[in-house]
């Protein structure tokens, strides 16, 4: 399976601001993450007997990445969510995800991005790292 090809946050920027929510946006707050070197069990738990990641397996079901963004769109503030995600065989530095969030003010803004992309990760995706 071929990798996808990343947007361009640039882009996704413009859009985001002539899209009819725009007015009621004071602040845009975007996430890119990538394939690291470090293995997730090291990074999150500490382990220390780990091997480098030289790359990772990455998929997702689109149905339940649809479902959070509609649950995140609920809420308060939150007036434009936009997401990719890559899939296939990534190499360490390969773009992971992008998600662009647009809401009224930073708290909310904050909050939603951190909700989005920990439910995301935590029960849409598929990440198998290779060593």
């Amino acid at each position: 399976m071929r990798t996808k090809t990343p947007p361009s946050l640039d882009a996704w920027l413009k859009e985001a601001k002539c899209h009819e929510s725009a007015p009621k946006i004071g602040m845009y707050l975007t996430h890119n993450g990538v394939v690291r070197e470090s293995a997730r069990a090291k990074v999150r738990c500490g382990a220390e007997d780990t091997l480098p990641v030289t790359g990772m397996f990455f998929s997702y079901e689109q149905e339940k990445v649809d479902a959070v963004i509609a649950e995140t769109y609920k809420m308060e503030g939150i007036y434009y969510i936009r997401v990719w995600l890559n899939q296939g065989e990534l190499a360490v530095g390969d773009d992971i995800m992008y998600v662009l969030i647009g809401g009224d003010i930073r708290p909310h803004v904050v909050d939603a991005l951190q909700y989005l992309v920990g439910r995301i990760k935590n029960e849409c995706v598929t990440e198998k790292e290779q060593h």
